[in-house]
Parts: C-alpha cells; structure tokens; sequence
C-alpha cells in the first residue's frame, strides 16, 4: 500500500451514505472512502452473516464491535474479536466471512 498524494483528511462516517448488500445468509451495510487505489469501508455485519463468495483480496480488518469469523477455503477459520486486527496479503489462501451475532468493522483495502 502507497498512500501517495492524499492530503489529511477527517472521515464523518455518521454522514457517509450506506450501501447494503445481501450475503448469502444476511447483510452488510457498508460506508466507503476512497483515496486513490486505497479504499476505507465501515462495514455493520448482520447477525448471521455469512458472505456469498470466497475473496482473495487483501485486507486490513479491525474489529470495533462484535466479532467477525474468517474461514479459510482449506478449512481453518479465524475468530476476529473486538478491538483486534487482522491483515491478509493479497492473492493468499480464498477466505469468506461470516458473523453470528454481527459486526461493526474498518476495512482498508
């Protein structure tokens, strides 16, 4: 990640507008910035959540509320608790999340 050419900024998310899409079980609601090729999401997982595709991009996690499940398309799965961050290259191992009771996420990507 270069983060070239991006002036200080301040991100209202209360005034971010949402968009909702549909897992394969449930929602997310997503408010997104862009910097450049840089993109910066709040993401509000529903409760049982379960998205509807394996992803092989890489991202930047941060759990502010709630906990969300990464599982691995070769059977291993990562808990993402509250106040925990966690980072996967591009190109790795095809992961798909998932939330019991819901989420409140910061993704950068």
């Amino acid at each position: 990640m270069i983060l070239n050419n991006i002036p200080p900024n301040l991100i209202d998310w209360h005034n971010t507008p949402t968009e909702k899409s549909n897992g394969a079980k449930g929602f997310a609601s997503s408010k997104i910035k862009l910097f450049g090729d840089i993109k910066i999401r709040q993401v509000q997982y529903s409760a049982d959540y379960l998205a509807d595709h394996w992803c092989v991009k890489g991202h930047i996690i941060h759990i502010l509320e709630g906990e969300l499940i990464l599982d691995y398309k070769d059977g291993t799965s990562h808990i993402i608790t509250a106040n925990t961050t966690y980072i996967v290259g591009d190109d790795g191992i095809p992961h798909m999340a998932k939330s019991i009771n819901g989420a409140l996420v910061l993704v950068i990507d």
